[in-house]
């Protein structure tokens, strides 16, 4: 079940309702509800996968109690290998087996051994990546003691599979998520109102930017080679709004549908594009992921203390890992690694925190203002490049693409695959990031204006937007539902 589906359309209100005005009773109930609720949004996409979810959930659910129970170490760190084994066995089953068989064959075939291996028509289970990080941060904190684990199997089960954040993030830690789910919860108004907002710029940002975007990209990255540069620099920036649009859109959603539960998530964007180095980009975007690596990979392996050999060996270990978490394909892999070498510099220039506030201040120096232009767009073209590995279908496909922008300098009219104009795209692009850069340092209340009239303005504006660009024929799933 998609967040902009019919069903969902039909399942929100349904939920709500019951949540707040039948399920009110205590907060088992509610849980109770929250849990069969979010059985049923995933079990509409396969229901056979839901056997994970429980398995995950019972099995984390009993090393909690046994952790927190245990006083000696050494059966305390088989308690943890137990949990780390069985979740990334799962998720390496499931995402990249037949990854590792095809390349163990490339390669024997490359020395000119012929190797027969039979890969399996596996299907991906939805969200799988992100509720297995989410399980797996909660046994980790509590082996480490920093959160006590809880006894109440409703509770957790719903915290594992709480639906709006179940297949796409964010991926919440035990430490935010849990208590809330533990704890009463009432109604608030304002607190909807919020949810309600965030929602409609999330659908905004999917339906217009996303979806609209997505014939174009997906005609031009299928046809590259026989496209010119200006084409295919126009793809690749189209590309990375398309999976901002996308990916953000769902973020908003999810955070917003959750207010209307009583329950706030943390941020996983904070507009990216206004980024001015590649460390703030990464503060930016998928904040939930790239704090978890953070904080249960990168600092566990020494962070930046220790020699600079060391750091940088750290910094590639978190962009390759990085890398291949969003998919079993090398392209990811190099995706990777070519962030880690652009975020290498500002390592090194020790300019990696340069910009920790993550806000965009506006500056009355002229200077200061062309700087932070300068560098917001060098930023933004050294990530779009980085999108074309990401997007490309292999490691050749992104090279040559690249290669063809850099030596195919020719005028091409390019017309849209359904006839549109292409100048609405550019328009309504431009103003996108003008209302990004308005509402920069606000990214939980974008709607938030404290005119009733602007309010009422930007509501009637993103709902005409939406039906003006609204198409059946587009694929409407989320992008990182894949992963």
């Amino acid at each position: 079940m998609f967040f902009n589906s019919i069903d969902f359309a039909v399942f929100l209100p349904i939920v709500f309702i019951l949540y707040w005005f039948t399920f009110n009773q205590n907060i088992k109930t509610q849980n109770v509800l929250v849990l069969i609720a979010s059985y049923i949004f995933y079990g509409w996409w396969d229901w056979r996968f839901l056997s994970l979810i429980v398995f995950s959930t019972l099995v984390d659910y009993t090393l909690g109690i046994l952790l927190g129970t245990e006083v000696k170490e050494t059966k305390r760190k088989i308690y943890l290998w137990i949990s780390i084994i069985i979740n990334l066995g799962f998720l390496g089953f499931f995402k990249y087996y037949n990854f590792f068989i095809e390349s163990f064959v490339d390669a024997f075939t490359f020395f000119g051994q012929d190797v027969r291996v039979t890969s399996l028509k596996i299907v991906l289970p939805a969200g799988i990546s992100f509720y297995t990080f989410q399980t797996l941060s909660y046994t980790i904190d509590v082996y480490k003691r920093n959160l006590d684990p809880t006894k109440k199997f409703i509770a957790f089960a719903a915290f594992i599979s709480f639906f709006p954040q179940l297949v796409a993030g964010p991926i919440e830690r035990a430490s935010n998520l849990l208590p809330q789910i533990l704890k009463k919860r009432k109604l608030n108004y304002e607190q909807s109102i919020d949810g309600l907002r965030l929602m409609l710029w999330g659908l905004f940002k999917k339906v217009v930017i996303a979806d609209s975007l997505s014939p174009i990209v997906n005609d031009i990255f299928e046809n590259y080679s026989t496209h010119s540069s200006p084409v295919l620099i126009m793809g690749a920036v189209f590309f990375a709004f398309q999976i901002y649009g996308d990916f953000s859109g769902y973020s908003d959603i999810a955070i917003g549908t959750s207010k209307l539960f009583g329950i706030e998530l943390m941020s996983n964007f904070k507009f990216p594009y206004l980024s001015r180095n590649i460390a703030e980009f990464w503060r930016r975007w998928h904040i939930s992921l790239s704090t978890w690596f953070r904080d249960y990979l990168y600092i566990p392996l020494g962070g930046s203390r220790g020699s600079k050999i060391k750091g940088i060996r750290n910094i590639f270990v978190i962009f390759l890992v990085s890398g291949f978490w969003h998919g079993a394909n090398w392209t990811f892999i190099f995706w990777g690694l070519f962030h880690a070498v652009l975020f290498l510099p500002s390592f090194l220039c020790g300019t990696n925190r340069k910009y920790i506030n993550n806000n965009v201040n506006s500056s009355f120096s002229f200077l200061k203002i062309v700087s932070n232009i300068y560098n917001t767009l060098l930023t933004f073209i050294l990530v779009t490049v980085g999108w074309v590995f990401f997007r490309s279908a292999t490691i050749t496909d992104s090279f040559t693409y690249l290669k063809i922008i850099f030596t195919k300098f020719s005028f091409e009219h390019y017309t849209h695959p359904n006839g549109y104009r292409l100048i609405d795209y550019f328009i309504l692009l431009l103003f996108f990031m003008i209302y990004e850069y308005i509402i920069r340092n606000n990214e939980r209340n974008p709607i938030g204006f404290k005119n009733e009239y602007v309010r009422l303005f930007v509501y009637i504006l993103l709902v005409f937007l939406m039906l003006l660009f609204y198409d059946d024929g587009v694929d409407r799933s989320f992008i990182y539902s894949q992963f």
